[in-house]
């Protein structure tokens, strides 16, 4: 896969801001940081400056190197090409939710809380909009998107799952956005219960098509 080096250094600018965000608070940051929100938008969790200001950095951090360069040991490396700007889309949203995320954190540090109950379910939502808009895209391959026996073992199953999975993923998006702007409490409830049907219905969708694809494959070895 092709490296943009433009898309990199801003991803790593976005990280680098973090870092620099937790550097020039720290001085003045209390020794007890919110790091857990129960589903009402309340801290329920504190922890120690390093916890606080340098744990979600470093997870950031740690996501994008292997993000980057998880392609370069999956046996379907040579399909990254196909989907590259799908798979850049991911990476930036997941790093873009966290230093979200980390932004409320700085926030509440600054004496300005953020309302997490409504903007944690916006920013989820909005994640989640953005995978599903470009999960259609996603070829086959071992570690990014609906990976089943049968989306591993047919063309068709893969196209196909990932598809409705695309739709699926923007309805939800659209429903977490939703718990948000109405301030539903059970937001967590709702992640889980709605991400569980979802995924009970892909797996079952794409063993349906697999079934029916007379090019399947049955065995590891593709026999």
């Amino acid at each position: 896969m092709k490296t943009n080096w433009r898309i990199e250094l801003a991803l790593l600018l976005l990280i680098a801001l973090m870092f620099g965000a937790a550097l020039v608070v720290w001085p003045s940051a209390p020794s007890e940081i919110p790091v857990h929100w129960n589903a009402s938008g309340q801290v329920d969790r504190y922890g120690g400056k390093f916890e606080g200001l340098l744990l979600l950095p470093l997870v950031a951090l740690g996501l994008y190197l292997l993000m980057r360069y998880l392609p370069n040991i999956d046996p379907g490396r040579l399909n990254y090409a196909r989907f590259g700007g799908a798979y850049t889309a991911i990476r930036a949203g997941v790093l873009l939710l966290m230093a979200g995320i980390y932004g409320m954190v700085i926030a509440w540090v600054l004496g300005s809380p953020v309302d997490m109950s409504r903007a944690v379910p916006l920013a989820v939502g909005a994640l989640f909009v953005l995978f599903g808009s470009v999960l259609g895209q996603v070829q086959p391959n071992w570690f990014v998107g609906i990976r089943t026996p049968w989306t591993l073992s047919s063309t068709e199953s893969w196209s196909r799952t990932h598809r409705l999975g695309g739709r699926l993923f923007v309805a939800l998006g659209v429903l977490f956005a939703l718990t948000g702007l109405l301030n539903v409490g059970s937001f967590g409830f709702v992640v889980i219960g709605t991400a569980v049907a979802v995924v009970a219905v892909l797996v079952v969708y794409s063993y349906v098509i697999w079934r029916n694809d007379p090019s399947r494959r049955t065995t590891p070895n593709g026999r």
